[in-house]
């Protein structure tokens, strides 16, 4: 019998403890993939963050490293200056990257270390209860903004690849989703050749990946992914904001 589909060897057998229509599972699936199709299982250190993918060690088929909250790019900083042949990536959500590690990733960018993040932004704080986040939407309630973020007290959402997109290290910039068949495929193109940068030595190299939280957002499953798309999209828009081969 022909194979057509089968699980990939970038992932371990263990289960993973996400929420039901939780995106997460799928972002893991397409990093894996990618690391299995570039044939780096072998020499793939990943660093994982604080926050619901805090234990991501359990799950990506490779060598992994666990960081302080938001420091995930000071220790892969480390890990690839000590072992440059190898590959080597940080797994963040929006809490960790975009509040308490938003000096490191700038840094880290800045002075073009040659690693590849992957940059989960759902908007709110997941594991600790669902408080607002540095990309929490306007008017999106959070349990620590129950009326919903006020422009005036919080000012407006950060937009992390626009901004990183700026700096000349950062080398190649994407914003992806996974809300549906067709950008999962782009996701999963969009992480490859990130990753791609990085193997050719180019420099930093991010994706940013519309991702969903049913539990806190306080919707179904099926709801979350529309309500990505109407409402984190238009503020997010998806697309490549830098690349090697435009010269930007």
């Amino acid at each position: 019998m022909t194979v057509v589909f089968k699980k990939t060897e970038g992932l371990t057998e263990k289960q993973t403890h996400y929420c039901p229509g939780c995106t997460h599972g799928i972002i893991h699936r397409l990093v894996g993939e990618v690391l299995e199709e570039l044939g780096v299982l072998g020499k793939t250190i990943g660093v994982a963050p604080v926050g619901c993918s805090v234990l991501a060690y359990d799950y990506f088929n490779c060598d992994m490293s666990e960081a302080a909250h938001g420091r995930a790019p000071a220790v892969a900083t480390g890990i690839k200056r000590v072992l440059p042949e190898n590959v080597v990536f940080t797994y963040q959500g929006d809490g960790d990257l975009a509040s308490i590690g938003t000096a490191e990733i700038v840094h880290a960018a800045h002075r073009g270390e040659k690693f590849t993040t992957i940059f989960v932004n759902n908007a709110i704080y997941g594991m600790t209860g669902g408080q607002m986040s540095p990309t929490t939407l306007v008017g999106q309630k959070a349990t620590t903004a129950p009326q919903g973020r006020q422009e005036e007290l919080a000012g407006k959402p950060i937009r992390m690849a626009e901004m990183l997109a700026t700096i000349d290290g950062a080398v190649f910039v994407e914003r992806v989703s996974v809300h549906d068949i067709p950008n999962i495929r782009k996701a999963k193109k969009a992480i490859k050749k990130a990753f791609e940068v990085q193997l050719e030595g180019k420099g930093f190299g991010i994706v940013e990946v519309l991702s969903t939280c049913p539990t806190n957002w306080g919707v179904t499953a099926p709801e979350a992914m529309v309500w990505l798309k109407e409402n984190l999209i238009p503020y997010y828009p998806l697309g490549n904001f830098r690349t090697p081969e435009e010269g930007k």
